[in-house]
């Protein structure tokens, strides 16, 4: 990769990004296989070792991990602009219809609707298992490390803890340290940078300033609309699903929303591409009077995305400068390994067993996943694992 700090212009990677925000279904997991695809393998804005690095920085902060890899991918390529392009690209499309389906009250729900989400489940399926064959080649190229994966992801599905799998990271890095004495650091083109270790301390003090914030009592109705989904998104590691029971204990919990529609709004973020949080625009939507509407899932949105994305852009610095020497790449490399474990169980739970039912699921799964690896788009792999779907869902039906 260039050591020039803005290689791209903002427009292009708004094009790319808003492509992916209105494409790439599947959730958190899938977004990963997505990112590589775009912009290591057909872009090739970055290398898989780059991508590696970036994609277990993120892992280990709390927050959105696939918008966080997103906004620094768009960071390296073309500067602030290229950040800010990157994450309103990548949200704004699902933002925008889970706020519209705020205004409508109603669930992706009956026979077709369901047929529709089964399918995009489906999706989920061939792009995470692609995703987890690519990376497990580059990331996991020896047996040491192969093995490491493999004890991570059976680490991750006995357990089902959300805090295990911060444990295998900074177990992965330890490890790494120990074992993989063949690796040695990168002494050439590392990522540049257009801000420095000052600039990234301030970044991770704002985060700081804006947590301690976000506890304080008697602010006003919006404001507590954004210290509750800035509490969320600053305290969640794993990003993603995990970020549910802590949206929950701010909306439900306080009466602002009831459970149902809570669980609503959850049901039809499974059915939209983008990341998960922007589930915070449904539940911003319909928080009560003087909360919520369009100023309420604007506020949600920023606010929940807001520590994740500062965190992020104040530790590049930090974490470029570790990353070039011996020890840290060593640590690196297993924290890679273990990424590729915690993609593995991923793809088995929850993305394999809650869309695998029948043996047709497998074969359109299969698939797609066939022609991801042929480098058909991604738009082509939704179009088939819905119309199939859509079509046994017709035939069912008719029987």
């Amino acid at each position: 990769m260039s050591t020039s700090a803005t290689r791209g212009r903002a427009g292009e990677v708004a094009a790319a990004f808003l492509w992916l925000g209105l494409t790439s279904f599947g959730g958190p997991v899938a977004h990963l296989g997505y990112f590589r695809r775009a912009f290591v393998e057909r872009r090739r804005w970055l290398d898989e070792e780059h991508f590696g690095q970036l994609l277990a920085l993120c892992q280990f902060l709390p927050g959105p991990a696939s918008s966080q890899l997103g906004f620094s991918i768009g960071l390296l390529r073309a500067g602030w602009l290229g950040g800010l392009a990157a994450f309103v690209g990548f949200t704004l499309p699902s933002a925008l219809l889970l706020f519209g389906f705020a205004l409508v009250s109603r669930a992706l729900e009956g026979h077709w609707g369901n047929a529709l989400v089964h399918g995009l489940k489906l999706v989920a399926v061939a792009v995470v298992l692609h995703g987890v064959l690519g990376m497990a080649r580059t990331l996991a190229p020896d047996w040491t490390r192969r093995a490491m994966a493999l004890g991570a992801a059976l680490l991750v599905l006995a357990s089902g803890a959300p805090w295990m799998q911060l444990a295998l990271v900074a177990g992965g890095a330890l490890a790494g340290w120990w074992l993989c004495r063949g690796v040695t650091a990168r002494t050439g083109g590392m990522f540049a940078l257009t801000w420095g270790r000052r600039s990234g301390a301030v970044l991770i003090a704002l985060f700081l300033l804006g947590l301690g914030a976000a506890f304080l009592p008697g602010v006003p109705p919006l404001g507590q609309v954004a210290a509750a989904f800035y509490r969320a998104g600053a305290l969640v590691f794993g990003g993603g699903h995990v970020v549910l029971p802590l949206l929950k204990a701010s909306v439900v919990d306080p009466g602002w929303l009831d459970n149902n529609t809570f669980l609503a709004g959850y049901g039809a973020a499974q059915a939209v591409p983008g990341p998960m949080f922007t589930l915070a625009s449904f539940l911003g939507a319909r928080l009560p009077d003087g909360m919520g509407g369009a100023p309420g899932a604007t506020v949600a949105v920023l606010a929940i995305f807001a520590p994740g994305l500062l965190l992020v852009a104040g530790a590049l610095p930090f974490w470029r400068a570790l990353a070039q020497r011996t020890g840290a790449a060593r640590a690196l490399a297993g924290v890679n390994a273990v990424v590729v474990g915690l993609l593995a169980a991923a793809f088995v739970n929850p993305v394999a067993t809650s869309a695998l039912h029948a043996p047709l699921d497998v074969l359109v799964a299969a698939v797609g996943a066939l022609m991801l690896l042929a480098r058909w788009p991604a738009l082509a792999v939704v179009a088939w694992c819905v119309a199939a779907t859509l079509a046994r869902a017709h035939f069912a039906q008719g029987m």
